[in-house]
C-alpha cells in the first residue's frame, strides 16, 4: 500500500542516484523540488566517483558521497560513511537492486522509490517503504513525480549545473559541438555523416565542427576540430558552444539542460521518453523505428537513416534564429 502521508519535518535528505551523466542530469528537477520544499534539510547525494563533476559545485548537494563502483571494497566503505549521519528520508531515483540497496545501508526512517512496473529492477522496490505511480512518460516528469510522492510540495524545471572549466583549445570563432560516441554504439550516429556536416558547416556558415570525447577515444579527424576533455571541459565546451548536434547520451541532455540549441538523433530509443528537455532541438528519428533497450554493438540502422543535409538544413535555421 502506498503512504504518501510523509513527515514535514525533514531534516536530512538521502539521494540515490549513481550514474550515468544523462540518468543523473534528468534527476536534477526531481531533487531540486526536493531541496526547494524542504529548504532547511541537509542534502546527501551518493553517486559514482566518475559523475560527482555533474554536481560538484551546483548547488544542490550539501555533501556528495563517492561509490567508487569497480573497487571491492566500495559497499562497505560507502555504508560508513553513509552511517556518519541520519536521514529521514532517502530517494532512490535509480530503481535498480543496487541503488536500493544503498539506500537501505544508510537506515533512514523511509526510502521512496517507483512501484513495480515503473521501477527498473521490481526487486528494488521491496526496499521501499514508499512506492511511487508514476503517470508521466518522461522520465524528468517522472522523477519529479517521484519527489512528489517523496513529500515535495514544490515543482521545478530547473537544472542546477556547476560552470565548469576549460579543458583543452576551442576555436574562437562560433562553433557546433558534438560528442559522437555513446554508451551504446546502437545510439551512435556514423562518423562518414559526421564528415559531411562538417563540410557543410564549414563551406555554408564558416563554423567549424569540434567533437569532444574522453581523454584517448577519439581518432585522429582532419576534417574536425578534436576537444578532448573530462565532465568539467565537457560542461565548459557546451556553455561556449553556438549549436550541438547530439545522440541520446549525457552531453546532449546536458546541452538540453543549459539550454542549448541544436539537433538530436535518436534510433533505437524513444525520444518521448528520453528526449532532450529544455532548450530548442529539432529531434530527428526515421519513422516507424522500433523501440528497444539492448545495447548494440554496431550502429542501428535508423540512425544512419537521418542524413547530414537534414542535420545541417535544421542547424542553419537555428543560427537565424538565435542570431
Amino acid at each position: 500500500m502506498v503512504d504518501y502521508s510523509l513527515p514535514r519535518d525533514v531534516n536530512s535528505i538521502l539521494i540515490v542516484r549513481l550514474g550515468a551523466m544523462g540518468d543523473i542530469i534528468h534527476a536534477l528537477p526531481g531533487v531540486a523540488s526536493l531541496k526547494q520544499s524542504f529548504p532547511g534539510a541537509h542534502l546527501t547525494w551518493v553517486v559514482e566517483s566518475k559523475w560527482q563533476p555533474l554536481l560538484a559545485d551546483g548547488g544542490l548537494a550539501d555533501r556528495i558521497v563517492l561509490f567508487h563502483r569497480h573497487q571491492p571494497a566500495t559497499w562497505a566503505q560507502t555504508r560508513r560513511e553513509l552511517r556518519e549521519r541520519t536521514y529521514d528520508l532517502a530517494v532512490d531515483f535509480q530503481g535498480l537492486i543496487k541503488s536500493a540497496l544503498v539506500a537501505h545501508f544508510a537506515s533512514p526512517e523511509r526510502i521512496v522509490g517507483l512501484g513495480p512496473g515503473f521501477v527498473r529492477e521490481r526487486p528494488a522496490s521491496w526496499f521501499y517503504s514508499t512506492r511511487v505511480k508514476a503517470t508521466a512518460t518522461h522520465v524528468v516528469d517522472r522523477a519529479i513525480e517521484l519527489a512528489a510522492g517523496a513529500g515535495a510540495t514544490t515543482s521545478l524545471q530547473t537544472f542546477p549545473l556547476p560552470a565548469g572549466s576549460p579543458e583543452g583549445v576551442l576555436p574562437n570563432p562560433p562553433f557546433v559541438l558534438a560528442s559522437p560516441l555513446a554508451g551504446w554504439v546502437s545510439k551512435q550516429w556514423p562518423l562518414e555523416h559526421y564528415e559531411s556536416l562538417a563540410e557543410m558547416l564549414r563551406k555554408r556558415l564558416g563554423m567549424p565542427l569540434v567533437l569532444n570525447g574522453a581523454p584517448n577515444s577519439l581518432p585522429k579527424l582532419p576534417w574536425a576540430v578534436r576537444h578532448e576533455s573530462g565532465i568539467a571541459g565537457l560542461i565548459d565546451a557546451t556553455r561556449r558552444a553556438a549549436l550541438v548536434v547530439g545522440v541520446d547520451s549525457g552531453p546532449l541532455h546536458l546541452a538540453a539542460a543549459l539550454g542549448k540549441a541544436g539537433v538530436a538523433i535518436f534510433g533505437p530509443t524513444d525520444p518521448a521518453r528520453n528526449g532532450p528537455r529544455g532548450g530548442d532541438f529539432q529531434v530527428f528519428r526515421a519513422p516507424g523505428v522500433a523501440t528497444t533497450h539492448h545495447r548494440g554493438e554496431v550502429i542501428d540502422l535508423s540512425m544512419r537513416a537521418i542524413l547530414p543535409e537534414q542535420v545541417f538544413d535544421a542547424l542553419a535555421a537555428r543560427v537565424r534564429c538565435h542570431a
